[in-house]
């Protein structure tokens, strides 16, 4: 018996990396999964149907149950087209795992307007569009009386609940989307479906194009290698599992660990009973200067 037997998965970006391992334990698991990639390249241009094709072939390999799916996911129709597949194939759809992104790093002075759109376009977009037709196929069940048990996995980054020089686009993105699970949870967890996220450090196409990171990214001495993305998978498929509580949270995951991060809260105020004028506040809210926060970081960048 799998975690999840009977359970039926949509994962983008799942022709490689992080998404890739998603998909072969989904299907180890007993998931039936659809397998979505584009194919592009780590800036996201061209598209190439060979990623997906490969993993599904290795999934049938091994015994598991999958179809590939080639459709943008940040395309409208194609959005709809994915979640149509699965429903159309295998009868129904309990899970969403929203992997797909890419990379255009640049600092600010000197990133251009497309730089900047294509890197929201794919992030925030490529998981609101998937999101948004799974969630009304999912509402219409709940309206119809069918019991929901569905859960959708977002991807955010550490880049955009930390920040990390150069990728604006790409923080910025991220950080979106952690908001984007919350507020989803709280929009649609009356359906019956559980919105997470959350925030991997792996080596991956994607993350070997940062600076430094080969030499953060390698097996240790020992020979645990804690950058592989396959250590993401069993959390993403606790996270998709039937029976599992957990909803509205981010988490940070690498290696053995998993982090549980704390939503933006209040922790110091300044007040007076009517308005106040800026030499007031020059004087009140100078101490916020000094103020530095300990952000429970679980690793720092060399």
């Amino acid at each position: 018996m799998g975690a999840l037997d009977g359970r039926v998965a949509i994962i983008t970006g799942a022709g490689r990396g992080v998404g890739r391992e998603h998909a072969l334990l989904f299907a180890h698991e007993g998931a039936k999964v659809v397998v979505n990639d584009l194919g592009g390249a780590e800036d996201g241009s061209g598209s190439d149907a060979t990623p997906a094709d490969e993993v599904v072939a290795e999934i049938r390999a091994a015994g598991g149950t999958a179809i590939a799916n080639h459709d943008d996911v940040a395309d409208w129709e194609g959005g709809q087209r994915l979640i149509n597949a699965a429903i159309e194939e295998f009868g129904d759809l309990h899970v969403l795992v929203n992997n797909a992104g890419i990379l255009r790093d640049r600092m600010l002075v000197n990133m251009t307007e497309q730089e900047w759109d294509a890197v929201i376009h794919v992030h925030l977009k490529g998981h609101f569009v998937p999101t948004r037709w799974a969630a009304a196929y999912w509402r219409e069940k709940a309206k119809a009386g069918e019991e929901v048990k569905a859960s959708i996995i977002n991807t955010s980054s550490t880049s955009g609940l930390f920040g990390n020089a150069g990728q604006t686009n790409y923080g910025a993105a991220k950080s979106g989307i952690a908001s984007f699970t919350t507020i989803l949870q709280d929009e649609i967890g009356r359906y019956g479906v559980r919105c997470n996220a959350i925030a991997p450090a792996a080596r991956t196409r994607l993350t070997m194009t940062i600076p430094g990171a080969a030499d953060r990214m390698g097996p240790t001495d020992e020979g645990w290698d804690p950058s592989d993305p396959a250590n993401i998978a069993p959390f993403v498929a606790y996270l998709a599992t039937e029976e599992c509580r957990i909803a509205g949270k981010v988490f940070f995951v690498r290696g053995g660990e998993v982090h549980m991060f704390k939503p933006w809260s209040i922790v110091d105020a300044v007040t007076k009973d009517g308005y106040w004028e800026v030499e007031e506040l020059a004087a009140a809210a100078d101490k916020w200067a000094d103020v530095e926060f300990d952000l429970g970081r679980p690793f720092r960048k060399g």
